[in-house]
Order: structure tokens, then sequence, then C-alpha cells
């Protein structure tokens, strides 16, 4: 049965298409960038059915609410009235107008989640709409405060404006990442935790030193490894005994390593290793089977309709009752019980 993605981003029955529900911000990242916008008056350009227009109006004066399309700006305004905020304007135009700009012309800052193609492979700046560049051309005589929403897969290197960078992770997944200019631009990369809400912010920290694989690994939170914070997460244990290390990492996971168990809400995950073995994922078995593992989860790039076929083939044979993670860097693989938070 689907899970009612209603249900899921927000605590009110919102009324929405489906496009409208699969690009609006969930509620806690709304409430998120709310509070980190907060100010006395701020428009959304391009504000869909309203997700993020109405944690703007629990924190801002009033709140310009912004779109071409009069489904979802109609959606947006039974939202807004479903969640009681009522210091909201709606206006049904193009934001690239000119005409819009002068009806927000005392906006302090400007917001956008521009739409992308769902089905785009490689995500672009281009490809997104309304064009963030063609919003900082034409708003820049109202604001230097500016604020973007774009898709947290979209490499470093097409993204080359002066601007803060910031990931967040929520639940542990990636979820997006938001472009702060100016004013608003603390530093220039920057990882959100939520729902902790904690936050790190890139710095001249040292850089991590490499180490072969010691007792334990740690996956940092996606946010952190997405917006190359490693150097920083580990500067955190840099004035204590305990010391982390830096182990693999490709563009899907990264592995920290350390002698002594250590903590921190900066980690998705922790394990114990159990062993390691080289060439052959087959030889893990005598590792699994001395750990009494029934389960294996595999942590490597493996095609998806060869997952199970490999799967299968690990647990085999297995009759113990513990699950197992099984990570892999090419012809190297190590195999981890994760420790229960």
């Amino acid at each position: 049965m689907t899970r009612d993605k209603r249900k899921i981003k927000f605590t009110k029955p919102v009324v929405s298409n489906k496009e409208g529900m699969q690009l609006s911000t969930p509620e806690s990242v709304a409430k998120y960038i709310a509070k980190r916008l907060k100010t006395d008056i701020i428009a959304d350009l391009g504000c869909g059915i309203g997700g993020q227009v109405i944690f703007f109006a629990k924190k801002c004066n009033k709140v310009y609410a912004i779109d071409k399309n009069p489904v979802k700006l109609r959606f947006a305004k039974k939202n807004c009235e479903l969640y009681n905020v009522n210091n909201v304007e709606f206006i049904l135009g193009d934001v690239l107008s000119k005409s819009t700009r002068e009806k927000i012309s005392d906006a302090d800052i400007i917001f956008s989640d521009p739409a992308r193609p769902l089905s785009e492979r490689e995500r672009t700046l281009e490809s997104l709409e309304p064009s963030i560049i063609e919003i900082l051309k034409l708003y820049s005589t109202i604001t230097e405060k500016f604020a973007f929403h774009i898709p947290p897969q979209m490499p470093p290197s097409r993204i080359n404006l002066d601007c803060e960078r910031e990931y967040l992770s929520f639940n542990n997944q990636l979820n997006r990442m938001t472009l702060y200019f100016n004013a608003l631009k603390r530093c220039e990369r920057s990882a959100v935790i939520l729902p902790d809400e904690l936050q790190l912010c890139s710095s001249n920290a040292s850089q991590i030193k490499t180490s072969p694989l010691q007792e334990y690994v740690y996956e940092p939170e996606p946010s952190i490894a997405k917006g190359q914070l490693l150097n920083e997460l580990c500067q955190i244990f840099a004035n204590k005994s305990d010391e982390i290390f830096f182990y693999k990492g490709d563009t899907k996971r990264t592995l920290l390593t350390s002698f002594k168990l250590l903590d921190s809400l900066f980690f998705k995950d922790r394990y114990r290793v159990l062993g390691k073995v080289e060439g052959d994922i087959l030889r893990i078995k005598n590792i699994l089977k001395s750990e009494k593992a029934k389960n294996v989860i595999l942590r490597f790039d493996i095609e998806p309709e060869k997952y199970w076929e490999v799967r299968k083939m690990l647990e085999d044979g297995l009759n113990g009752s513990n699950t197992f993670h099984v990570f892999g860097f090419g012809k190297k693989f190590i195999v981890c019980e994760k420790i229960k938070k």
C-alpha cells in the first residue's frame, strides 16, 4: 500500500495535485528555512501549493506568495487557511515580469524554490524555472538578500555563484540544498541536520588524516559528506584524546574510522568492524557464519537486478539471528555490525 505523502510531509491534510505534493517542502524543513529567513517582509517566487509560505507567515510580518499557475495558487490559499495564517498576499503572475516586481517592491528577502524537470538525469541551474540568474538580475533593485532551493545532487562545479551552499539532511536523508546570497551568507559551505537543527559551517579546519581500517567505522550525515565538511566534523574531536580518520569514500558513501567508539549527532550510523576481505566477496561468508549472521545488507555499488542474487548467495547456509552490513569499495569489502542508537 502506498503511503500518503500528505501525512509524511505535513501534519494537516493539505490540498494539492500530484505534482504539487511531489515538489512541496516537508513541514519540518519549511519551519527551519522560515526560522533562518525570519524578517519583516518576504516574497516567495513560484510558491506552489504554499508549503513554505505557511511557515514564512508564522515567522514574518508579511509574505508575498506569487505563482503563475492559478490552480497552485488556489491550493496555496486553501492551505494557508488550513494553517490559520492570514498575513499572506497572493499574486497571480509571472515572477520575472516588471509588474510583479513592482507589487513586491518592499520585500526584504526574495526566496524561490524553482521547479525542476522531474525526469532530468543531470541537474543544472539552467533547467530550473524560474531562472535563478534572471531573478537575481530583476530583483537586485529591491534587495540584496536572496535564498534559493536547488536540487542537492547538483555538482558544485555547476554552481558558479558567490553564495553559501547549505546542504540539509532530514531523517538521515539528503533533502535539499539552499543557496544564500550577500548578507544571508555565513560561510562558503554548510550542513544542517534535521530534526535536531544541528549546523556545521566550513572553516579553516585541518585536513582530515587517512587511516587503515580500525575497530569502528562511521557514516557521516549525507549533508556533511555532500558539503565537503569532513574536516570540520573531525575538528570536533581534535581537542580530545579520541581521534577519527578518513577510511574510504566514493560518490555514494563515505566511511570514517577510529580505534575507540565515538559518538556524534553528525553521524548517520556507527558500526563495529567484524572483518574484511579482498577479492572474492564470497570469502566473507566465513566471517558471517562465525558471527551467527542471518541477514546481509549490501552497501556497495551493484546493479539493481543483481542485488538480491548476490545477497541470497551470501545468506545461503546462514542460520544465525543477526543482521550485518557489507561495505565495498572496489574489490575491498568489510563486514560491520550496526551499533544501535
